[in-house]
């Protein structure tokens, strides 16, 4: 007998199993997030924005929904592919396919070193961009939520800072903000002394700042002067390193007894850490969380 011969049945046993493993592929590639970056041109900052989505597992599946959205704010130093590069996406994924969160997507652009507001020399008109601009460039791209009830936003550090500035001066238009280690200041020195100060905060606010800008850009002006019944509707939470290095710790603490004074319901916390992606990744999963509770996913 020719040694070389098979017999059929080891065929067909082989392709049975080519095909299993292809339907695994298949069914693997189905229940996970897929992410999509490009660029935006935008007129009112005059450049390419890059920005990065992340879109939920049955988004190619079902052309006929529209997702709940999640707009992401990175920090300093950070670009849109942070979350892509520095596991957030793995957090997020995973938390979906273990039903821990509803499917919402994540939209994620380049903020450079703008706070994500317009800078108080008017040069870089950032949050004219993003409400104007961006947003809008979104919603008539992907299939995402276009009102309040199916809007959230997020950011870490510069982003945080940016994320609670835009829940607190726009709460018609978002229904859930979440923050890690927010770059919360509540006075702003009349001299930026320290380094951190210059690169945090000069470009946009200015050395020696303009307290006035700073000031109706707070975070902590716009939840002092919000009407209280706006906040109360919103899923608010936000966290910190008790060792972080900027002292944002002691904003997160003054946000949280502000908001506590005003009785305006929120979960904010001050762990053990400092201020790096390791406290991140601790806790994005949290601040995912409170998106799916106030997107109404949970």
């Amino acid at each position: 007998m020719n040694s070389s011969y098979r017999h059929p049945s080891i065929y067909l046993r082989l392709g049975l199993l080519l095909a299993l493993l292809l339907a695994l592929a298949s069914l693997a590639a189905a229940q996970s997030s897929r992410v999509e970056c490009a660029t935006l041109p935008s007129k009112i900052l005059a450049r390419d924005v890059p920005y990065c989505v992340m879109l939920p597992p049955s988004y190619a599946q079902d052309s006929t929904r529209r997702y709940p959205v999640s707009y992401y704010l990175h920090g300093l130093g950070d670009n849109e592919q942070s979350l892509v590069n520095l596991g957030g996406w793995s957090i997020y994924d995973r938390l979906m396919r273990e039903k821990k969160i509803g499917e919402f997507a994540l939209v994620a652009p380049a903020g450079f070193t703008s706070f994500y507001i317009n800078s108080h020399d008017g040069k870089s008109r950032y949050e004219d961009f993003f409400l104007h601009e961006f947003i809008p460039a979104m919603e008539k791209k992907y299939r995402i939520g276009t009102t309040r009830a199916q809007r959230g936003i997020m950011g870490i550090s510069m982003g945080g800072f940016a994320a609670l500035h835009y829940a607190f001066k726009f709460p018609e238009k978002f229904s859930a903000v979440s923050a890690n280690m927010p770059a919360l200041i509540e006075h702003l020195p009349p001299e930026l002394s320290q380094e951190w100060q210059r690169k945090l905060m000069g470009i946009i606010f200015g050395n020696p700042p303009d307290l006035a800008y700073y000031e109706r850009n707070s975070a902590f002006h716009l939840a002092r002067t919000a009407p209280a019944a706006s906040l109360r509707h919103m899923t608010i939470y936000f966290d910190c390193g008790a060792q972080d290095r900027f002292g944002f710790n002691q904003g997160t603490e003054a946000m949280d007894h502000l908001l506590t004074q005003r009785g305006i319901p929120h979960e904010a916390h001050v762990y053990p850490g400092g201020h790096d992606w390791p406290f991140v990744l601790a806790h994005f999963a949290a601040s995912l969380q409170a998106q799916s509770k106030g997107l109404g996913l949970n």
